[in-house]
């Protein structure tokens, strides 16, 4: 398969680990992009790709209009990824799906099938914190990521990966499970209750937006949950 991007000249002015972090946010542009769109064809990226079918020529299709709206981004892209099919396959064996495979970004998103994609956003919104070890986050996840786009959670979820995170206070990962609306108790429980259908049984903390919107972390004689269960 051939290039589909035009020289890039932003390696003239930037120095190796420059182009290693711009590189990694026109990534993140572009994952989130593909993601949305098969998000918005109510065929997750996931069924598709768990289920052996093949999507080459959407993922074609999608990456050049990526390329018409968002050129400089796109070029920036060809620095790492040389070939388009370079891309198809490394989400093939597990990129943005599988938390442990995933080393491009540091999160893994999946939204319920009619959620705004900036509901999470809300500051009403809030989100249950899993924290999981390394050898467990895939499993834990598959199930909240299947229970997601099923309407059995919240409106979203995200996992922590295996890329570096430089805000990591440990090795564990970490799960968020949103809902809409903190005050809503009992959506809140009942999503709660959920969690423990799949084997999450350990005393989870549950955290406001509006504590993490005002930079408030846990720490020592320090609690910022709002619930926990």
């Amino acid at each position: 398969m051939t290039s589909f991007f035009a020289e890039s000249p932003q390696s003239l002015y930037m120095d190796s680990s420059e182009m290693e972090a711009v590189a990694d946010i026109a990534y993140g542009i572009f994952e989130h992009y593909l993601f949305s769109q098969f998000h918005t064809r109510k065929t997750p990226l996931y069924q598709l790709i768990e289920e052996g079918k093949t999507f080459r020529e959407e993922f074609i299709e999608l990456l050049n209009h990526f390329q018409e709206i968002y050129p400089d981004i796109a070029q920036v892209l060809k620095e790492r990824y040389p070939t388009s099919e370079e891309m198809y396959i490394l989400i093939l064996d597990g990129e943005g799906i599988v938390p442990s495979k995933t080393t491009q970004t540091h999160w893994i998103v999946q939204d319920a099938p009619d959620t705004d994609p900036h509901a999470t956003e809300d500051e009403r919104a809030g989100k249950w914190l899993i924290f999981v070890e390394p050898d467990q986050v895939d499993e834990v996840w598959k199930s909240i990521r299947n229970m997601t786009w099923d309407g059995q959670l919240g409106i979203s979820a995200k996992a922590s990966t295996a890329k570096k995170n430089p805000d990591s206070r440990d090795e564990r990962r970490v799960i968020y499970v949103y809902t809409a609306d903190w005050e809503e108790e009992e959506e809140v429980m009942r999503v709660r209750e959920q969690l423990r259908s799949i084997g999450i049984t350990d005393r989870i903390g549950y955290k406001r937006n509006i504590e993490t919107f005002k930079g408030e972390y846990a720490s020592k004689g320090k609690r910022v949950t709002y619930y926990s269960a």
